[in-house]
């Protein structure tokens, strides 16, 4: 990688955290990316969200929204649709979480372990798997991995929430538990998750745990 700008996808899934991507962990990857001296190439799925939350009551809206569309605001425009990833494009791709990453990139926060996940997310991880490149998520993001690669055995973390460990054990990933910024590094598969706000955590924390996930990426990407 001598000479070369290491790029980073990051597949968001909309815009705040109850319809979309937790916008904390968003930007946290994004400033690790760019602090670790990368590029970060944004993509999401171009579709209409599960549905849109207002997130001063919590209740739904009735709204109707395009995740690709919300996504954008996170990426100040500089984004590109789910369909269109490659490869070749990144080093390595990460999915920060928020309920987004369960309603829109999967139904997990509807199905739990009976869980599918939207078919463009599943052609991404299974390029870059293919490719032998790392993939990471945050916060609830790993049950789409779990999903995806749990008949393999893929060791990752959702924190410490009982429910949701169980849930993704049945999927057939090893879970394992822990604390506020801390990783777990799948080294055969080329893993990295961090718990972020699965627990109850500070921004300070989160940005440690967004900042842990990137550079675990990039030393696997090497």
């Amino acid at each position: 990688m001598t000479g070369k700008t290491m790029r980073i996808g990051v597949v968001l899934a909309g815009c705040g955290v109850y319809d979309g991507s937790e916008i904390h962990e968003a930007v946290c990857t994004l400033l690790a990316i760019s602090r670790a001296g990368a590029e970060a190439v944004c993509y999401a799925p171009d579709i209409d969200q599960a549905h849109v939350v207002d997130h001063r009551t919590g209740q739904e809206s009735g709204e109707t929204r395009n995740v690709l569309v919300e996504s954008a605001r996170i990426a100040r425009g500089k984004i590109q649709p789910l369909s269109a990833f490659t490869a070749e494009a990144v080093d390595a791709l990460v999915i920060p979480g928020g309920f987004g990453a369960a309603k829109n990139l999967s139904d997990f926060a509807f199905k739990g372990a009976d869980c599918t996940v939207n078919p463009e997310v599943v052609a991404a991880v299974a390029l870059l798997r293919a490719a032998g490149k790392p993939i990471g998520a945050l916060c609830i993001a790993p049950t789409i991995l779990a999903a995806l690669l749990g008949q393999q055995g893929v060791e990752l973390t959702i924190g410490q929430d009982t429910e949701t460990a169980a849930a993704v054990e049945k999927l057939g990933a090893r879970h394992r538990a822990t604390a506020a910024g801390e990783v777990v590094i799948d080294e055969a598969l080329k893993v990295v998750t961090s718990p972020c706000y699965m627990l109850e955590s500070t921004l300070a924390e989160i940005a440690e745990g967004a900042e842990n996930t990137v550079k675990a990426l990039i030393t696997l990407a090497r």
